[in-house]
């Protein structure tokens, strides 16, 4: 089994991996990385260093440029046990609206998903 999170360089996505590296410490488990083309994220050898220090087994997955599309198909290709989001803190009206990529990933996500707010 394994955790997937994706790789971008946003308070929500540091916070996403902060906590998906945290999971997989604790559930000992393996750790999926999703980066698209072109996103911006964490360094990959630096990511890898990072998380190799910190005793995670970790594989980066390229994705398509649809991170939500990519983390869904991702996590059911790996039978994932976990899959970890970052959403950002929003407004009272702001609330009544989920992310269209989070409520997506929520939706079709093969296994539970662990959202965490910045």
């Amino acid at each position: 089994m394994t955790i997937v999170v994706g790789n971008l360089a946003t308070p929500e996505g540091r916070a996403a991996l902060d906590a998906a590296v945290a999971e997989a410490e604790q559930r000992k488990a393996p750790l999926v990385v999703v980066a698209g083309p072109g996103e911006a994220g964490q360094d990959p050898g630096e990511l890898t260093e990072r998380l190799e220090a910190a005793g995670v087994e970790i594989r980066l997955a390229p994705g398509s440029g649809d991170l939500a599309d990519d983390l869904v198909r991702i996590a059911t290709e790996t039978g994932a046990e976990l899959m970890v989001i970052g959403l950002r803190r929003r407004s009272p009206v702001g609330k009544l609206i989920l992310g269209s990529g989070a409520q997506r990933i929520l939706i079709e996500a093969p296994c539970p998903v662990l959202a965490v707010k910045v």
